[in-house]
């Protein structure tokens, strides 16, 4: 499939690049800075460079796309303003809607709950401790999957807690608080495999399955 990644040279968006590309899938790469683009990538991954605020630039990456994928996750600094990802998100669903994309993944935390899910203790602390700390992030991450949540859209939201350098591991768990055993850490390896099997799979098609290992 063609399939466009947003946030493509982040540590969880290069790694769902590579993914795909070992899947067999054509990419295309949306990223802010062209000095972050992994050389090995070569002519085997269509560039775009763009703000999220670059409504053009995200069309253009948008056309001809089967599926988007979007690696973007807010900024953990305290010193950030506004809400440029939810800006930007609201940019993708619309360039979607213009090139009749149906297909979005996105990535979030259990701050986010699935439509069909209980809040648990674990989605309540993760819930609080953002909201309460860092809240300028926990607005954003919400405003960003709130609209594709509401939308017509075929899509999926992985989430996860703890998010580690690791190589993949040989235990990956996948399902809902309060019905299936999910833990804190995961690789950002095993976070980018599964975001990409997701694009061909609606095994989790309008629902949001967190993933730890």
């Amino acid at each position: 499939m063609n399939v466009t990644v947003c946030g493509a040279t982040g540590a969880i968006g290069s790694l769902t690049v590579n993914e795909l590309l070992a899947h067999g899938h054509t990419v295309t790469a949306y990223a802010r800075n062209p000095a972050k683009v992994p050389a090995s990538w070569g002519e085997k991954v269509r560039v775009v460079i763009g703000e999220m605020s670059d409504a053009a630039a995200i069309d253009q990456a948008v056309a001809g796309a089967e599926a988007v994928v979007s690696a973007l996750g807010p900024s953990m600094d305290r010193k950030a303003t506004g809400l440029p990802l939810v800006e930007g998100t609201g940019h993708i669903l619309a360039a979607m809607g213009r090139h009749g994309v149906t297909r979005y993944i996105g990535q979030a935390t259990p701050a986010v709950l699935d439509p069909q899910e209980k809040p648990t203790l674990i989605t309540r602390f993760t819930t609080f401790m953002p909201r309460t700390f860092m809240p300028r992030a926990y607005d954003e991450i919400r405003g960003m999957t709130g609209p594709v949540m509401d939308s017509d859209l075929d899509w999926t939201i992985v989430r996860f807690l703890a998010p580690k350098n690791t190589p993949k591991q040989e235990r990956v768990r996948t399902g809902f608080f309060g019905t299936d055993k999910i833990g804190f850490a995961v690789s950002r390896a095993d976070i980018a495999a599964f975001t990409a099997a997701q694009v061909d799979d609606d095994t989790y098609l309008r629902r949001a399955p967190a993933i730890s290992n």
